[in-house]
C-alpha cells in the first residue's frame, strides 16, 4: 500500500519546481533555501487539499500526549 497518494506526489513536484526556480516562499514570505523545507511545504499543501498524506510527526506527538497524560512527581529532599 502506498504511503503517499499520487496527488500528493504531484503537489510536491510542483513545489520543488518552484523551489528550483527560486520562487518558493515560506509562510513568513522569506525565500526557501532548503530542499527539506520545500518538501515539507509540498506535503503540507497536499494535506490541506485533501490528498492522502500521513500526519506529520509534530501532529502525531501532540495527539499521543493528549491521549495519555503522565503526571510526574519530583522527589524533594528534606534537609
Amino acid at each position: 500500500m502506498a504511503k503517499y497518494s499520487k496527488k500528493a506526489g504531484e503537489k510536491v513536484e510542483e513545489v520543488m519546481h518552484e523551489f528550483k526556480e527560486g520562487k518558493l516562499k515560506s509562510g513568513s514570505g522569506a525565500k526557501v533555501t532548503s530542499r527539506k523545507q520545500a518538501v515539507a511545504i509540498g506535503l503540507s499543501e497536499a494535506r490541506e487539499s485533501g490528498a492522502k498524506v500521513p500526519k506529520n510527526k509534530k501532529e502525531s506527538d501532540k495527539e499521543s500526549d493528549e491521549e495519555s497524560p503522565t503526571v510526574r512527581k519530583r522527589k524533594t529532599s528534606e534537609s
